[in-house]
């Protein structure tokens, strides 16, 4: 099942992650036992428009687009830019929130373990 959304340059890595959970299941267990969460993402793009996936990673490992039915673990509010630098590994979440350019509600701690996740599609070439 596909989640990408036509306007945010993010869904590409909320793809690749999708399809690397899904193809991969020694990947899959282990993000969802470093993680052991469930993850919101509010993106909101240049236009100024806001789309939500979900990243489940507390027993199925799976991502959707939009809101899950689980209530998450952590909220992240983040512009799609600062996704696309997360996920291509070009910037580092914690400094991404000291300054600002991420908002976190919820377990915080569960941030931390973001950048792991996202190295499994940091050197993905798109």
């Amino acid at each position: 099942m596909s989640v990408k959304v036509d306007g945010f340059k993010s869904s590409t890595f909320f793809e690749l992650l999708n399809v690397s959970f899904s193809s991969n299941e020694a990947k899959r267990k282990e993000n969802i036992k470093k993680a052991n969460a469930i993850y919101e993402f509010n993106v909101k793009n240049e236009e100024g428009k806001t789309q939500v996936w979900t990243m489940e990673l507390k027993k199925e490992g799976v991502i959707c687009a939009g809101k899950g039915s689980a209530k998450p673990d952590i909220t992240i509010d983040l512009a799609d830019e600062t996704f696309v630098q997360l996920a291509s590994g070009k910037l580092n979440g914690q400094k991404a929130f000291m300054s600002g350019k991420i908002k976190v509600k919820g377990n915080m701690m569960l941030a931390t373990k973001l950048d792991g996740i996202l190295s499994s599609i940091s050197k993905a070439k798109l």
